[in-house]
């Protein structure tokens, strides 16, 4: 089965900016602008987060998510302050393919995954899991990695899994804006426990790095961000590289 390499944006409006452990911000560029750049790159998808409207407590900025997906014709997924069935279908009118959840189904209302995954089917309905490790087992964060949830991470994924959504995103507190790997571990437990994608992200900082998650987690995807940003390499040199690895991925 082909990886899919993804770009991960996260977004405090107007900006793409680039957190180091979900703290930090560093403007790096507008979404529209880079997620064209990265669509003529060869990105399989592109992910929007915005990271600091549930912390905000504000709404979904919706006019800056469609910019954006007007400039992609590949998948196109968006997560931030999803509260509510109406944001999830107004997001997809504007033209998301994906809607992420976190902060408001563990918080809040778990039951929306199972309303959203009904009405929209499961392949459009993705839980963001933000995880942080603690001596012998990792428990899930909210609002950018800051409020403590109480959930264990595996259960969680279980749960979601139950609950009908399509789709992981597996973000790691510790290891986010790192560059020095990925929290392998976690990564082959969630992807292990769960029959549904699971798509990895925090710590991309090398090629090898790529390569390693993949053929130790075997995820369904991998996300990137800092290393595309900060123009190291290209979606064609990741691509390039994982192929000459005997690593399956999309031209």
């Amino acid at each position: 089965m082909k990886t899919r390499i993804i770009v991960k944006l996260d977004v405090k409006p107007p900006y793409v900016v680039k957190p180091v452990h979900f703290e930090g911000l560093r403007k790096i560029g507008s979404p529209s602008e880079l997620a064209k750049k990265y669509y003529e790159q060869g990105a399989d998808e592109v992910m929007y987060i915005d990271i600091v409207s549930s912390l905000y407590q504000r709404d979904i900025i919706f006019e800056e998510i469609e910019k954006t997906a007007n400039e992609l014709f590949i998948p196109f997924g968006v997560g931030g302050a999803v509260r509510t069935i109406e944001d999830f279908s107004k997001l997809f009118h504007i033209g998301a393919d994906k809607v992420a959840i976190n902060t408001f189904a563990i918080q809040e209302d778990p039951t929306l995954i199972n309303k959203a995954a009904k009405i929209f089917g499961s392949q459009a309905v993705v839980i963001n899991i933000e995880a942080k490790k603690w001596s012998n087992h990792w428990e899930c964060y909210t609002d950018c990695g800051r409020i403590q949830s109480g959930k264990d991470v595996l259960e969680w994924a279980k749960e979601v899994e139950k609950r009908g959504a399509g789709e992981i995103l597996l973000q790691s507190v510790d290891k986010d804006g790192r560059n020095q790997g990925f929290d392998l571990e976690l990564c082959k437990q969630v992807v292990e426990l769960v029959k549904i994608p699971v798509v990895v992200a925090s710590g991309a900082g090398s090629l090898h790095d790529i390569k390693e998650v993949i053929e130790y987690a075997k995820p369904s995807g991998v996300a990137i961000a800092s290393l595309l940003h900060y123009n190291h390499l290209t979606i064609s040199d990741i691509k390039k590289y994982l192929r000459e690895n005997d690593i399956e991925v999309s031209r």
